[in-house]
């Protein structure tokens, strides 16, 4: 949800207090340095106690910061302390904490499961902004942010509540587990000693650093065509269309294919997409295809970071290594809309940035050739979380 709203902030925000869009840039900035830093913990936590009690907290502390944007005081001190209480408890409902579970239910069709998982984001691309901005245009952007709180606190963590577990041992597949339920990995120490580590990190780190800013600049690059706040929320909608098709094609791909050779074509096509953004002549049409051509390469990268991370590294200290691997994807998504932000400030134009941006995909998709094979096994690893109980969910 951070991401899909900032881009309605600029205007509103601008006109009501005088800021510029890099100091409304910096606000997910704020939220997303915070919340990447603290995904390794995140990610730790869920494996010596769980995903569901992690993951319930966090949900539900998102959405009462989210509610607190209603009595925002006027000051960027204010705002981004709100931003930063965000990113503080709301790390803990991403795939950090989801993806865990989802990989130890799955394994055979692991990648269409972790596809389906994430349908949550792109549904939210789609359905956020255009509801986030009719409220906006109606009541403001103050009840905005406590309507759009409603949607974790009255849909996500009832669901959660009512449905959500990790798997009981005998209900883990056996390339998961041993016989006796203990899950199998490498541990921390070794991950960050594996090249494949650091590819993957590089690959993100480049990903995220070209798409943050365009999907938080997405309205006002779309405004800057000379359209209007309903046609910039269609392009936007176009984004969360291309997740979602991005979550399902790339994790079905996945489970029959080597990710290298499903990566490096599919993280490429935005440079496509940056190229038909630059510019101030182009059609609606035009910019919905580009919109759908990031969505989709976003969708894929994040379906291939849990992948991966599963693949290569084991289950026994999933969350830990995730969350360190969430790290750049965390980081370089939050300030790459300062640097959109800024080149828009500077030069009155996205264009430079977009022209940066197109490379920087095709050469994250590239560094995923380099991976080599998956491992065939990992070593067991002790059970450091409390068993799951013997119950039959709600």
């Amino acid at each position: 949800m951070p991401f899909n709203i900032i881009g309605l902030l600029f205007d509103p925000l601008q006109s009501e207090f005088g800021w510029t869009r890099l100091q409304v840039s910096a606000g997910v900035t704020v939220f997303g340095i915070t919340a990447a830093l603290l995904a390794p913990l995140y990610g730790a936590a869920s494996d010596r106690f769980g995903v569901r009690p992690v993951t319930l907290i966090s949900v539900f502390l998102f959405g009462l910061s989210f509610a607190a944007f209603f009595v925002m005081p006027g000051s960027l001190v204010g705002y981004y302390s709100l931003w930063f209480m965000v990113g503080l408890v709301g790390i803990g409902s991403t795939p950090v904490t989801w993806s865990r579970a989802i990989n130890l239910w799955f394994f055979r069709n692991r990648g269409l499961a972790l596809g389906i998982m994430l349908l949550g984001t792109s549904l939210a691309a789609i359905v956020v902004p255009k509801l986030a901005g009719a409220v906006l245009q109606d009541q403001g952007w103050r009840y905005m942010f406590l309507y759009m709180a409603g949607l974790p606190l009255l849909v996500s963590l009832p669901l959660a509540v009512l449905f959500f577990r990790e798997p009981r041992d005998a209900e883990r597949p056996r390339e998961v587990a041993e016989q006796g339920g203990n899950t199998t990995g490498i541990d921390f120490a070794t991950a960050i000693k594996d090249r494949r580590f650091w590819l993957i990190f590089a690959s993100i780190m480049l990903i995220a650093t070209a798409y943050g800013g365009a999907h938080i600049h997405m309205i006002p690059i779309v405004m800057d065509h000379g359209f209007g706040i309903d046609g910039a929320t269609t392009v936007m909608s176009s984004v969360g269309l291309g997740i979602f098709a991005g979550r399902i094609i790339t994790g079905a791909l996945l489970d029959r294919f080597w990710a290298g050779h499903v990566a490096f074509p599919l993280l490429s096509l935005p440079a496509i997409a940056c190229v038909m953004l630059a510019g101030q002549d182009g059609t609606l049409t035009a910019l919905v295809i580009a919109g759908f051509m990031l969505g989709f390469a976003a969708g894929a990268e994040s379906d291939l970071i849990a992948y991966l991370t599963g693949r290569y590294f084991g289950m026994g200290h999933y969350g830990k290594i995730y969350g360190m691997l969430y790290l750049p994807f965390g980081l370089f998504s939050a300030t790459s809309p300062m640097i959109y932000g800024g080149v828009r400030d500077a030069t009155g134009s996205y264009d430079l940035i977009l022209f940066v941006a197109a490379p920087l995909f095709i050469l994250g998709g590239a560094l995923l050739l380099f991976l080599g094979r998956y491992p065939e096994s990992f070593p067991s690893v002790e059970p450091t979380s409390p068993p799951t109980p013997e119950m039959e969910p709600a």
